[in-house]
């Protein structure tokens, strides 16, 4: 046995620590927070909820108890579609609270956003010196391969026309 001599004393067995020890500080403050329950609900939204909530809303945080149960669940909703979700709140709490195995959410708290966040495709450079890029593609010897970068040569051209 060893014994640690510094403010606090632990016994452990030569060479053997908790596991815990060895996590980052920074990491156990996030765990302890529950901020895994946040992350695996986000990651798995569409599987947890239908398609058309899913659509329609989005989690924005989770607020926990000490406890790590009876959490609250606060979700952005697109303007106009408030009150389906208020109907589907029970619905949600069960779907999630069934996800997880246990009573992580009691109560869901609505925001409305505007408008659900838009994705903006930035528009690639045109390739210009098609010639160049040709003679490289000869050189490949795999036919597959060829076809494979022919047919994202022409997506790539048709898509920044």
């Amino acid at each position: 046995m060893h014994n640690k001599n510094n403010n606090k004393t632990k016994t452990f067995i030569q060479g053997l620590r908790p596991f815990s020890n060895s996590i980052p500080k920074t990491l156990k403050k996030y765990l302890k927070k529950g901020g895994y329950n946040y992350s695996n609900i986000v990651d798995n939204w569409t599987k947890m909820v239908s398609k058309n909530i899913s659509n329609s809303c989005y989690p924005v945080s989770v607020k926990m108890d000490k406890e790590m149960k009876n959490g609250t669940l606060i979700l952005n909703v697109i303007h106009g579609k408030e009150l389906e979700i208020e109907y589907e709140k029970n619905e949600i709490i069960e779907k999630i609270n069934s996800f997880f195995g246990y009573n992580l959410i009691e109560n869901i708290k609505l925001k409305i956003a505007q408008e659900k966040l838009k994705k903006e495709f930035t528009t690639f450079p045109k390739i210009k010196n098609l010639k160049s890029v040709h003679e490289k593609m000869r050189k490949v010897d795999d036919h597959q391969i060829k076809s494979s970068l022919n047919n994202f040569l022409k997506a790539y051209n048709d898509r920044n026309k």
